[in-house]
């Protein structure tokens, strides 16, 4: 299956071929092609992480789909990922007695993972910036909470192979 999915990155003088690699410590599944699910989720990154030079692009393209690791959509894949994180978790646990950093926990699947049929993970996580919702809060006893019903999914892509068509969209002032 493909999906049309999202790349954003800071301006550059010239227009991308092929996604840049995310090689930041604190990425979320370590190093790889970053892609947003909505379109407006790649904004909202622009906007707020890639201010550098003033403006972000935000290019489009396909991914097949066909061997990522659907931790969002396909509860199986889910069931599966859980049970992968919390298994390296207690070994390093076991083995230095504190919890691991997500950089550990990446390293970990980076070096001895042996799922090489894995072309990416998609994921989602909550978003602390609640302004795009729609819905008013609730209060709740003492709190406001928000209602968080859009999931902010990426996709960590490892092989480049399965994105096609890849293509800028637009360049847009932070």
């Amino acid at each position: 299956m493909k999906r049309k999915m999202f790349h954003t990155q800071e301006h550059q003088k010239k227009e991308l071929e092929t996604p840049i690699m995310c090689l930041r410590e604190d990425a979320w599944l370590g190093e790889a092609f970053y892609f947003w699910y909505d379109e407006e989720d790649a904004h909202r990154w622009g906007h707020s992480s890639k201010k550098r030079t003033g403006s972000y692009e935000v290019y489009e393209a396909d991914i097949d789909c066909k061997d990522v690791l659907d931790t969002v959509f396909n509860e199986e894949h889910y069931i599966f990922w859980l049970k992968q994180i919390e298994k390296v978790a207690k070994k390093i646990i076991k083995s230095t007695g504190e919890k691991p950093t997500l950089k550990e926990i990446n390293d970990y699947f980076k070096e001895r993972a042996t799922w090489d049929e894995v072309s990416g993970i998609m994921f989602q996580d909550l978003s602390n910036n609640h302004t795009f919702l729609l819905v008013k809060p609730i209060k709740y006893r003492t709190k406001t909470r928000p209602f968080v019903y859009k999931k902010r999914i990426q996709l960590a892509v490892y092989n480049l192979e399965i994105v096609e068509n890849f293509v800028l969209l637009t360049t847009e002032n932070c």
